[in-house]
């Protein structure tokens, strides 16, 4: 059996959907231009420079968010994936990731994007498992704060462990591994 690791942002996707989610809700007029699109550059600016701290991170977006209902959230994400982020998938992809399936590879998304943005995208590109940075959400809001390990950096290491833990696995059980990634995060 083989083994498919696959970042998501500039890899299975042609741009970044952390980062375009927060400027598709500037761009709707959810957030304030002025405040969220200087401090969501300068957040991507630390994360290709490879100093972000994701926890720091993770509160100022999804804090924000917590002042809407989930339906609100759910309802937006699907403007959000028409408009931005299947534009963002191509058929390269698209085709890489067929190509793991018709082999019978077990396959996962392994992204520090977190779960709410990332699950629907996973979803569109057929990749059964995701792994995420999970955001804890409490009655259906999400507080700010991240639940368990966030799945960047060293924590994808250790979230792609557990994964195979929790299936009788470890990295040895596999013919061949494949990891696909666009950036010293991962």
């Amino acid at each position: 059996m083989e083994l498919a690791l696959f970042d998501l942002d500039n890899t299975l996707l042609s741009g970044d959907s952390d980062h375009g989610w927060s400027q598709f809700l500037i761009e709707e007029g959810v957030l304030d231009r002025a405040l969220y699109e200087q401090r969501n550059d300068e957040f991507f600016a630390q994360y290709k420079a490879g100093t972000l701290d994701i926890y720091e991170y993770v509160a100022f977006h999804m804090t924000a968010l917590g002042r809407y209902p989930r339906e609100q959230l759910d309802s937006w994400h699907r403007r959000f994936m028409s408009k931005k982020i299947k534009p963002m998938i191509t058929r390269k992809s698209r085709a890489l990731v067929a190509q793991h399936q018709v082999r019978g590879t077990l396959s996962a998304v392994v992204t520090a994007t977190n779960s709410f943005v990332t699950s629907p995208i996973a979803a569109e590109l057929a990749v059964p498992h995701l792994l995420a940075t999970e955001a804890e959400e409490i009655d259906g809001r999400f507080t700010g704060r991240v639940k368990g390990t966030p799945c960047f950096r060293e924590g994808k290491i250790k979230r792609v462990e557990q994964f195979l833990s929790e299936r009788g696995m470890s990295f040895e059980s596999f013919s061949k591994s494949y990891f696909y990634s666009d950036s010293l995060n991962d």
